[in-house]
């Protein structure tokens, strides 16, 4: 998203003071085309669970700052602490979006467990910047417990602004608290000099639990020490850097309007070249290379930035870094679009219906959305979606509630001193500019995809035409036909489907036996062993005591497990569950009913003529005329008389019930006689390699290229293969309905959890709940991407 803004701003800001490019502009530029960046949040539906209950998580995939459209599967791992896998999943990425569930084992001992997610494509680089969060799993019938670890010891370092401390320079230093447990909430620190320990030069209280600051002005000769002491009387010495007599300092102001920085110097001779180059996101943004670069103060102004980490690193005329500094970019004026509740109905007594609805917004297409009771813990107050896209997936380090750096009262000041203290890791300048990048080992695959390898009589089938046929329930038998290459492979690639399809093959020629054939299946996707420690936690395991009884917290837990198992086997009795169904979901319905395994798409635009009684295509003679400006992107071509349908300036195949036509043959199809169309923007098997088609549906229900008999001839041989990961259904109650007068206790602490919450654009979108027994407020999480906007849409709020 924000190339050509980032890029447009360059231009406007450093084409005055441009030099040919050097090796460090050029060796950011090819990181930066070839080696894009993904990043992963995930959150739960909520903070911590019980053996024997689900897991569902929602992830946002994003490339920088924007939504990723590099990946289109997920891949999503659940270790203990002993980093023995308990479970894996992979699920479809539609636009950067992907959910899912662990069913966790009721044999699973208390502890901390971790879910890390990764596409294939970040599996190229280091496994750092991969999701892995932890998550708090209790067992009563465990013999040890978890309990907060408040007695590990902490350890401080001092991080001078851009790295250097020069004597008679005023340098800003940030202090960085670190521990396997929990870092001190109250603490506090003063500088000395070593020789005078008894003496404060200046004096510091810590921001937060991470990072405190200060600023002192160093002499030749002296050794300075930095004293940092908690309330409980913990006490850590630190010597500080020893001070140079030489050399470049940077500071760096972030404020609203503009970033403004300068170069202070101790015995540098003038005339030195030195250039600074600024960048978001590994994309440069700002450069200046000047002799007199000593001698002026820069302003970089952020009105057509976005937010996110800005990296200042300063080249001497050998294009050494002398120094660096990290800063965020509008801290105070954080582009959030928050949604706006309305119509709130809310309802303490219990089991109540409660109610709100999200004001229309035209720029979004659906959120995630979660409620909580009031006093239940929030998954989003640790580590946000907000500071996952702008902080921790790019800083690695731990930190203790990264989440607060965006909070609505957050510290502007915290999160400056925090950023004094890290380095940009996404990339080593001196790597880079040596021509060492990262090794590319996983190219990301559409969806799912597989390679297969025909033979005869055990030996290779070049060039071959094969029929692929399935057996859809109510559908008939579909029929695809494949052509293998020169050495007797071909691929099936975007394929989007759950759990397994089976299907059977034979070979056009029918003067081969079919039992010389043999069809080999191999995925051209795979999990990616974790190489890496587990992350640290808050928690160690201490002996649970014979008579020691659960906490309230984790009787909540028992009952509400009890009582999901059965809102689930209710669910399954009442109609009116299958009933609530929006247009949508009839849409959806016709979708899968038309449409074989082979011609799913999740980036399609589906045109639904069958439940859209006034639907303006009935007046149309040409279906392609009708669709023109209806669907972005794509375009009309006359050629002999007939119109070509384009998309980004390539032709688009065109399908009726899945046979290929040519565009003269659409005028002999009725709009009458049409039952759907979908427009298929992006890779789906059906089109062998194909980047999207026009599939139009008859309300025949789709006989061309379909079998009568929905049974395959038993002399085929049958292949099984695996999709993507079955998501369990998210089942609350309805109260009101029979079934749900059974249920003795309802103590949930997750009232709703909906990942796809979809919307219409000209109307506001409900969301409905039920109260559990004692709740009196509700913790309401909103979360999307507006991708027109380049904006994370967030909410995250009580309400009563």
């Amino acid at each position: 998203m924000s190339k050509k803004l980032i890029s447009f701003l360059f231009m406007i800001m450093a084409a005055a003071c441009f030099r040919a490019q050097d090796k460090a502009e050029k060796a950011l530029e090819l990181f930066s085309e070839k080696y894009p960046q993904e990043k992963v949040h995930l959150v739960f539906n909520k903070n911590s669970f019980i053996a024997g209950e689900n897991l569902w998580f929602k992830s946002f995939v994003f490339d920088g700052y924007d939504i990723s459209g590099i990946s289109t599967s997920l891949f999503v791992e659940l270790y203990d602490s002993n980093k023995v896998q308990i479970g894996k999943k992979i699920v479809p990425l539609i636009n950067g979006q992907g959910s899912g569930n662990f069913t966790l084992p009721e044999s699973l001992k208390e502890g901390i467990y971790y879910v890390r997610a990764y596409t294939t494509w970040m599996a190229n680089f280091n496994e750092d910047f991969q999701a892995i969060k932890p998550v708090v799993i209790y067992n009563p019938s465990s013999p040890q417990k978890l309990v907060p670890n408040t007695d590990s010891k902490w350890t401080a370092a001092a991080f001078p602004e851009s790295g250097t401390f020069i004597d008679g320079i005023n340098t800003k230093f940030a202090v960085r608290l670190q521990s396997k447990g929990l870092t001190p909430s109250d603490w506090s620190g003063y500088v000395v000099d070593a020789e005078k320990p008894d003496v404060k030069i200046t004096s510091f209280k810590g921001f937060d639990q991470n990072v405190g600051a200060f600023s002192i002005t160093p002499q030749t000769g002296k050794k300075y020490q930095l004293i940092v002491t908690d309330s409980k009387g913990n006490k850590q010495a630190i010597d500080l850097p020893p001070v140079a007599d030489s050399g470049i300092h940077l500071k760096v102001t972030s404020g609203n309007d503009a970033i403004k920085f300068s170069l202070a110097s101790k015995n540098i001779a003038p005339g030195t070249l030195y250039k600074v180059i600024a960048m978001i996101n590994n994309q440069l943004v700002f450069k200046v290379n000047s002799e007199k670069i000593l001698e002026k103060s820069y302003s970089i102004p952020t009105s057509q930035l976005i937010n996110g980490i800005l990296q200042l690193t300063v080249f001497d005329a050998k294009e050494n870094v002398v120094a660096q500094r990290l800063c965020f970019v509008q801290p105070d004026q954080l582009k959030i679009k928050k949604p706006a509740l309305e119509s709130l109905s809310l309802n303490e007594s219990p089991r109540a219906s409660n109610s709100f609805t999200i004001a229309q917004n035209p720029d979004q297409e659906g959120y995630a959305v979660l409620v909580l009771d009031g006093n239940s813990e929030n998954p989003e107050d640790e580590n946000s979606m907000l500071s996952t896209l702008w902080l921790t997936e790019d800083i690695p380090s731990k930190i203790y509630s990264p989440a607060q750096y965006f909070a609505p009262n957050h510290n502007s000041e915290a999160l400056d001193a925090l950023l004094i203290t890290e380095k940009w890791k996404r990339f080593d300048w001196n790597a880079i500019m040596a021509g060492t990048y990262p090794i590319i080992s996983y190219q990301p695959q559409p969806y799912i995809s597989y390679k297969g390898k025909v033979t005869i009589q055990g030996k290779p089938a070049p060039d071959t035409d094969m029929n692929l046929l399935f057996s859809m329930p109510d559908k008939g038998m579909k029929i695809y036909q494949v052509k293998t290459d020169s050495k007797g492979f071909f691929s099936l690639r975007g394929l989007i489907f759950e759990d397994a399809i089976k299907f059977s093959y034979q070979l056009n020629d029918p003067k081969i036996p079919k039992e010389q054939v043999q069809v080999i299946f191999q995925p051209d996707f795979s999990f990616v062993p974790l190489k890496g420690n587990l992350p640290s936690n808050n928690y160690i395991l201490v002996q649970r005591t014979g008579e020691e009884k659960p906490a309230p917290e984790i009787k909540r837990y028992m009952v509400t497990k009890s009582t999901q198992n059965t809102i689930n086997e209710k669910a399954t009795l009442i109609e009116e569950v299958k009933l609530i169904q929006s247009k949508k979901d009839k849409t959806r319905e016709l979708n899968e009913k038309l449409s074989g395994p082979l011609f799913q798409g999740a980036n399609e635009t589906i045109f639904d003529f069958v439940n859209d009684n006034n639907n303006s295509a009935q007046g149309s003679m040409n279906i392609l005329q009708w669709l023109q400006g209806r669907v972005a992107g794509l375009t009309l071509e006359m050629d002999m008389g007939n119109y070509v349908p384009k998309m980004r300036g390539s032709t688009v195949n065109i399908y009726l019930d899945e046979m290929r036509i040519d565009p003269s043959q659409i005028n002999t199809i009725s709009t009458s006689d049409i039952a759907m169309v979908k427009v298929i923007k992006d890779f789906f098997a059906g089109g062998l390699g194909g980047s999207g088609a026009i599939a139009i549906y008859t309300r025949r229900g789709g006989i061309t290229g379909s079998v009568s008999n929905s049974s395959i001839p038993s002399k085929l041989k049958q292949i099984t293969l695996n999709g993507f990961d079955k998501e369990t259904p998210f089942v609350s109650p309805i109260y009101g309905n029979d079934n749900f007068n059974s249920i003795l206790q309802d103590l949930r602490s997750t009232l709703y959890w909906n990942p796809y919450l979809q919307v219409q654009p000209k109307e506001p979108t409900t969301v409905q709940f039920f109260n559990n027994d004692d709740a009196k407020s509700y913790k309401v999480i909103i979360m999307g991407f507006d991708e027109k906007n380049f904006a994370p849409v967030y909410y995250s709020e009580t309400i009563k």
